[in-house]
């Protein structure tokens, strides 16, 4: 889709940073065949910013995770300080970043989007419920799964404690609401196990985990939704929306606020 809205160059760099069990982009024979940000990149690119797209392990820990975002910053913007847009566990790991490994002074603004700030009751229950039974099969096939403990509400709520917003660096959250119906049966079990809990949400984290700094922006759209992967159903229903406006809008705020 073509942006409706003129989007704005910034001067420094902006770095999206996928969730759990994300990626940057899928490769076959040298072409590329998915985006975790589909859109969104070449948008933004398109309007002169210099985007940088980070591939972190995909169900490591939050501080394995914000290591390897460090040492991608100081490979590809080793002098620049940038924007970073971090979607879901992306956010946790650049919070811990910043505050936790000394990154203060090369990152000007973070926005997180669908990010649990205060954990998910989701990931309760599947530590409760399903961790017993997987656990073993991880194990034994070498997979990490500390993301899972990790964006427990308990262990968010202590991470939260030990990893302060630092104050020169500007905070900003997006925040998803949606409801599920037949068209998106994948959502079904866990929005209800997080709306008996938390209430509105996007399926995987509540409207209160993900609202976060000094604004919030409330967008309608499930959980992978806000960085613009489409539901086949509802896009050949007309019903599904392109972000990349949206995206735009993230970065016009942030030229309005002199960057």
């Amino acid at each position: 889709m073509v942006s409706s809205m003129v989007i704005p160059r910034l001067r420094s760099p902006i770095v999206l940073v996928h969730g759990l069990l994300g990626f940057d982009r899928v490769k076959f024979c040298g072409w590329t065949i998915a985006n975790y940000f589909p859109g969104i990149d070449t948008a933004l690119g398109e309007a002169g910013n210099r985007v940088l797209v980070a591939q972190l392990s995909p169900s490591a820990s939050v501080k394995q995770r914000a290591a390897e975002l460090r040492a991608f910053l100081d490979r590809e913007a080793p002098h620049d300080p940038v924007h970073i847009f971090g979607h879901s566990m992306g956010g946790l790991d650049s919070r811990y970043m910043i505050s936790r490994l000394s990154m203060a002074d090369r990152v000007l603004s973070l926005t997180t989007i669908g990010t649990p700030h205060r954990g998910t009751a989701f990931a309760d229950w599947g530590v409760r419920r399903l961790a017993p039974y997987i656990q073993p099969i991880l194990d034994f096939l070498h997979i990490p799964y500390e993301a899972i403990f990790d964006l427990t509400t308990a262990s968010c709520r202590s991470f939260n404690d030990q990893t302060p917003d630092v104050s020169s660096v500007r905070y900003f959250s997006v925040a998803g609401r949606f409801e599920p119906n037949w068209l998106y049966p994948e959502w079904q079990i866990p929005h209800r196990i997080i709306r008996r809990k938390e209430g509105p949400n996007d399926g995987l984290v509540s409207e209160a985990s993900a609202t976060y700094g000094e604004d919030c922006v409330r967008w309608e759209g499930d959980h992978v939704s806000l960085i613009n992967w489409p539901a086949p159903a509802a896009k050949a229903r007309g019903i599904w929306r392109d972000r990349v406006d949206d995206y735009g809008s993230l970065v016009r705020r942030l030229a309005d606020e002199g960057y």
